[in-house]
This record gives C-alpha cells, sequence and structure tokens, in this order.
C-alpha cells in the first residue's frame, strides 16, 4: 500500500486551498493509499516535513504549493528514491509547467493516480538546490520586488516587472563555463535546468530536464525598445531567435559579480555571494509527470497554456 504524505503551503498564490486536503485524501484512499496532511507556516516547513516523512517511510511525498513550497519539498527528497508528487498552486508554477503537470489541481492529482514516475536532474547554486531556474540581474531584482507585495498572482508580477524595468541599469559579470570565460555587461543571466520562470514565459524554450545538462540565456544590454522585445519573445517562445541572446549549455558555470547582491533560486529572491558556482546532478530526483507530454512549440504551445489557464481561473471563480 503506497504511503504518502500530503504537504500543504496554504499561502501559496491566488488559489484557495480549501478541501485541497479532503479531495486528495478521498481520491488516493480509494485506491489503497495511506495519506497523512501536514501544513507549512513559513520559510523551510516543507523541507522539514518531507525529511520527517522519509524517516516515516513514505514512498512519496506530495507538495501543493507554488515553485518555492516545491523546492523545500524536492531538496529533501534528492537521493533518497522517494517520489516527488506536485500539486501546483502556486502563482508561477514553472516546474509544473515545464514536465507538462496540469495546474488544474484534479487533473494534477491524476498524473500522481498514473504512477508514472521518471528521473529529472536538479542543481545546485553555491550548495543551494533549485529544480527550475535561478539567475542574477533583472529576473532576481523582479523576484526581489514581488517578495515585498502583499498581494500574489500573475498581475501583482507583472506590476513588479514593469515598476523594476523603469530604473533597473545592467550590471558586469564574468562567466566561466565550458572551458571558456567570458566579460560581458548583461540585462540578466539566467540558469535553466528547465525551459521557464512560470507563468508560460520561456527563457530557454529548448531546455531538457533529463540531459546532464543546464541552458545558460545571457541578455546583453540593449536599449528601452530592444530590451522590451526580448518579453514579448519569451511570452512567444522565441526567445533563441532574438539578437540580444546568447545561449549555451553546460553542465557546470561559474558566475562572477562586481559584489555580492540579489538572486533568485526558483523565483526566490536570495542575497549571495559576488561568485556563484552552479552544477547539474543528473537524474536526482524522482518525480510523477504525465505519461505524455507533447513538445514545446512556439506561439502554439503558449497560446494554449494561456487559454487553459483562463479556463482553470473561470472555473475557480464559480466554485467560490
Amino acid at each position: 500500500m503506497p504511503k504518502a504524505r500530503l504537504i500543504i503551503n496554504p499561502i501559496s498564490g491566488t488559489r484557495n486551498k480549501a478541501g485541497l486536503d479532503r479531495m486528495v485524501l478521498d481520491v488516493l484512499s480509494q485506491l489503497g493509499w495511506e495519506v497523512e496532511v501536514a501544513y507549512t507556516k513559513g520559510h523551510g516547513d516543507a523541507t522539514r516535513l518531507a525529511l520527517s516523512a522519509i524517516e516515516k517511510g513514505c514512498d512519496t511525498v506530495i507538495a501543493a504549493g507554488g515553485d518555492g513550497t516545491i523546492n523545500e519539498t524536492a531538496a529533501a527528497l534528492c537521493g533518497t528514491g522517494v517520489i516527488l508528487g506536485i500539486l501546483p498552486c502556486g502563482s508561477g508554477n514553472g516546474l509544473a509547467r515545464h514536465l507538462g503537470i496540469p495546474v488544474d489541481l484534479k487533473e494534477g492529482l491524476k498524473v500522481i493516480i498514473e504512477n508514472h514516475a521518471m528521473e529529472i536532474d536538479y542543481a545546485t547554486v553555491n550548495d543551494c538546490k533549485f529544480f527550475c531556474t535561478c539567475g542574477v540581474g533583472f529576473d532576481a531584482a523582479v523576484s526581489a520586488a514581488f517578495a515585498k507585495k502583499k498581494t500574489r498572482g500573475k498581475l501583482t508580477y507583472i506590476q513588479s516587472t514593469f515598476q523594476t524595468y523603469a530604473s533597473y541599469e545592467p550590471e558586469h559579470y564574468t562567466i566561466m563555463a565550458n572551458g571558456k570565460t567570458l566579460t560581458e555587461k548583461a540585462f540578466l543571466v539566467a540558469v535553466c535546468n528547465a525551459s521557464q520562470y512560470g507563468n508560460n514565459a520561456y527563457i530557454a524554450p529548448s531546455a531538457s530536464i533529463n540531459d546532464g545538462l543546464l541552458d545558460v540565456t545571457i541578455i546583453h544590454a540593449g536599449n528601452t525598445l530592444s530590451t522590451a522585445l526580448v518579453g514579448v519573445d519569451m511570452l512567444t517562445g522565441f526567445i533563441e531567435r532574438n539578437m540580444l541572446i546568447h545561449t549555451f549549455r553546460t553542465d557546470n558555470i561559474i558566475i562572477e559579480r562586481e559584489r555580492k547582491g540579489a538572486s533568485h533560486v526558483d523565483g526566490e529572491p536570495m542575497e549571495m555571494d559576488r561568485r556563484l558556482s552552479i552544477r547539474c546532478h543528473h537524474n536526482g530526483l524522482k518525480v510523477f509527470t504525465p505519461t505524455v507530454v507533447h513538445p514545446f512549440r512556439p506561439i502554439l504551445t503558449p497560446v494554449s497554456a494561456m487559454f487553459n489557464d483562463f479556463r482553470i481561473a473561470v472555473n475557480n471563480l464559480f466554485q467560490k
């Protein structure tokens, strides 16, 4: 009989979590699962609860929350063989979207029931684990601004983006990877295990999450218009064709900047040293994924995801 712990972050994203625990328990118990529920109250709780689940002999830990909650939960499971289940309840849900896990919770639960577990890569930046993206520059500044807002959701993130863009100045970086050194003034440097930040913003559309490599995207410093157009290409999936973009793959990379400061790890802002050492760890985590995932196609995939998000938002509105 499968034994699982369901970890719920009650304040992640904008979605009401009322009844989520009962829905999961009702469905999985009928299939013979033994499930206990735990709730996070603050930073680090998901990691602590996941470690406790391992000690209790759970073979699955289900995380219901945003990318921060998924990160904390997954960090405890790396290398253990315990399977991660994801019920995406956050503002961006970058890892779930990359893996093809539906952001509709009932559909997401079906992925866990299918019992299709896949090994995926994870990465570390100065020994801090991440599963989707980490970065320095503009995206880190936006994450820091977003974290200070009292409300969550896509509109709040867009507001943070525009407010940060109005005053942001590119920085100088020294990047060492694949035996080469690059010194560059850049708008941002993103190191990606998965293809998107979340909210269907594709910073590395071609990224694979189980190839043992990280996709690095450097957005060079441009003028106001050319930099803004990068954002458009990110939402349509054409960012790799933009003239301001430099991309490459590597299994490890060192980024040095002029001073320590803002970084982000799976969308969560962090203060880090001026030197960032980043490494990919191949197939270090097992996670439930759909049995069939459609390949990414520019424009078609983002537009399809946008309409699906709208449908879910409308359904949630009428269910309240």
